[in-house]
């Protein structure tokens, strides 16, 4: 077929969609003449996916959402609190790297406190209680571990037991040595463990003298806590070691001003050569192929990763082949020559600096939105970063996991909200309410909370300036998988044993 061949359906009584406003008419007239009511139906669907995803958000309890919560939850705690522990052991200079890269822990404690009681109001899991009970005794919220006591003292098994735990724990100032061993162990039939049970076993052992017992658990304390502290340590000089480098190549990038071609590694045209409605039409016709697609995908998946894992690519190719037969082809484009993914070997090496600046852009403002928000004590729920698969997967299980975050999803979510969506948007604005505005739909899309939105719209932000500014969506795809990588490595380091 040769290249007049290619540009589809075209008659000369054909009138072309009207151009946008900010962008030259397409070179190759081109009509697919698609049916209004089709794309009107489109648009329903596609609107309804949404408003249920966001329903959804708002109805189902954010607890619910993961299997296992008062599991989930006291594991998480648990290592949050040990990895506190541990950084306090660490020189002052260390510390310092520390909150200065991953934040400070001052509000961490209260933090799990609000979240065990937004799960003991949802669950009827007897240890849910228990562990909260210990995190306020630990906190210093006395009144209310005394309450509870008062409480529990009432209650059937085994609310009784853990009021004597309690009292003996955070109230009384002495214990008995006999009846500190019959205490402990007691505690030690219990399904506790990790920090929860190192802190409560320790504080009984203090007040029953039990030197030796107090020793054991210290040991046991520092060996668990050493790796973290170590995977704490490594985390750090990484993100530090992105942020240093590619925070130097970004200042170089940003004072060459937009003008700059140092880092023009592909052929992207911006605003693209095909008609900002015609795209439109093709996203909602797409997007709403792709909504009951991954439904469908999600809903036969069930449990098996395996299955799941492949909605991703799947569940995008009728928008990407919508993409092609209607807006690349019709302007002699492929996919790689359109969005700037053929790559020449001389170009790697400027590729590799936009994606350090890229990836140093996006962890900067993660950094600057952290420090903003801990004065307003503004936090992700931990919902919203706990992953079961990264945490507990086997092994084959977290290799789907990691395919699925740090490769399917960058490159289909960049073809789609930078590749198009974005290009839709650039058709009639100049770049910064372009990317604003895809930045925002790629935000909502994720159906995270204020400070997720937030996260999320920066680095959809960076990712469109970076496609923008290198004609090419390469830099923002290994960016988008380096900053998944990162939060994957993360919750690993922190959580997975």
């Amino acid at each position: 077929m040769d290249a007049d061949e290619s540009t589809g359906p075209v008659s000369q009584s054909s009138r072309p969609p009207a151009p946008c406003v900010g962008a030259p008419p397409p070179p190759h007239a081109y009509n697919p003449e698609f049916s209004r009511a089709v794309t009107l139906l489109s648009a329903v669907v596609l609107s309804a996916s949404i408003a249920v995803v966001a329903w959804l958000s708002f109805d189902i309890p954010r607890v619910e959402r993961v299997a296992d919560p008062g599991r989930a939850l006291s594991h998480m705690v648990g290592r949050l609190m040990d990895q506190a522990d541990g950084v306090k052991t660490l020189p002052v200079w260390e510390q310092f790297l520390y909150d200065l890269t991953m934040g400070s822990d001052a509000n961490d404690r209260e933090q799990a406190i609000e979240w065990y009681r937004e799960l003991a109001e949802e669950s009827s899991d007897p240890f849910v209680d228990l562990h909260l009970a210990i995190l306020e005794g630990e906190a210093g919220h006395l009144p209310e571990v005394r309450q509870r006591i008062s409480r529990w003292i009432r209650q059937s098994a085994p609310y009784p037991l853990f009021a004597r735990l309690l009292q003996a724990g955070y109230v009384d100032a002495h214990v008995a040595r006999s009846a500190g061993f019959d205490l402990q162990a007691s505690l030690a039939e219990q399904p506790v463990s990790g920090w929860f049970y190192s802190r409560l076993a320790a504080r009984i052992a203090e007040r029953a003298g039990d030197r030796p017992l107090l020793v054991t658990i210290e040991t046991a304390d520092q060996q668990r806590i050493e790796t973290l502290v170590w995977r704490s340590r490594a985390f750090a000089l990484l993100e530090l070691g992105l942020m240093v480098v590619g925070g130097m190549v970004l200042m170089v990038w940003v004072r060459r001003g937009t003008g700059a071609n140092m880092f023009r590694v592909g052929s992207a045209e911006l605003p693209p050569l095909w008609a900002g409605r015609l795209g439109a039409g093709v996203l909602l016709r797409g997007g709403a192929v792709g909504a009951l697609l991954t439904v469908a995908f999600l809903f036969a998946a069930g449990d098996v990763p395996s299955l799941r894992v492949v909605a991703v690519p799947l569940s995008n190719l009728p928008l990407l082949a919508l993409a092609y037969y209607h807006l690349l082809r019709p302007q002699r484009q492929t996919f790689w020559r359109g969005l700037g993914l053929s790559l020449e070997p001389r170009h790697v090496g400027q590729l590799s600096l936009a994606v350090l600046a890229v990836v140093a852009a996006g962890l900067v403002g993660e950094w600057v939105l952290g420090r903003l928000a801990e004065p307003l004590n503004l936090i992700s729920h931990w919902t919203e970063w706990f992953d079961a698969d990264l945490v507990w997967g086997t092994p084959p299980t977290l290799i789907v996991s990691l395919m699925e975050y740090v490769v399917f999803a960058p490159v289909f979510e960049e073809l789609a909200f930078r590749g198009l969506l974005f290009g839709v948007f650039r058709r009639r604005f100049q770049w910064g309410t372009a990317a604003m505005l895809s930045a925002a739909l790629f935000a909502i899309a994720h159906g995270y909370g204020l400070i997720g939105f937030l996260s999320v719209f920066w680095s959809g932000v960076i990712w469109a300036w970076a496609y923008e500014r290198t004609g090419s969506l390469w830099p923002g795809m290994i960016g988008h998988a380096v900053n998944n990588l990162l939060v994957c490595l993360s919750v690993m380091a922190l959580l997975r044993p």
